[in-house]
């Protein structure tokens, strides 16, 4: 079973930073793609930010410009690094795999809090 251990969320004020992280069980090259998605209260469940097995990436449009996501292949780690945070940024963030296999996996989430 394929594990993906987020970390990185938290309390954040308008307008600052914070980084996700995000490690599988298994190699992150054992990944078709990997993403971060998020969920508002109320809300569906949206696509963040990608990166695929060859390092290409894509935003949503809400957050171009000020989210980045990257891979550290030493480390076997995910990143999201998210820079002039609002209040709409709130969410649940998820990691999620497709692997290979073309199996997925989701991560257990982890809470961004953006308030003054």
């Amino acid at each position: 079973q394929v594990l993906l251990v987020e970390s990185g969320g938290g309390l954040v004020q308008p307008g600052g930073s914070l980084r996700l992280s995000c490690v599988p069980s298994g190699s992150i090259l054992s990944f078709n793609v990997m993403d971060y998605y998020r969920q508002a209260p109320g809300k569906e469940r949206e696509l963040v930010a990608r990166i695929t097995r060859s390092g290409a990436t894509n935003y949503a449009d809400s957050v171009k410009g000020r989210f980045t996501i990257s891979r550290d292949s030493a480390k076997n780690t995910v990143y999201l690094q998210m820079n002039s945070l609002k209040l709409e940024d709130t969410a649940v963030y998820y990691c999620h795999g497709q692997a290979i296999s073309m199996r997925e996996y989701w991560g257990q989430g982890t809470q961004v809090t953006v308030s003054s």
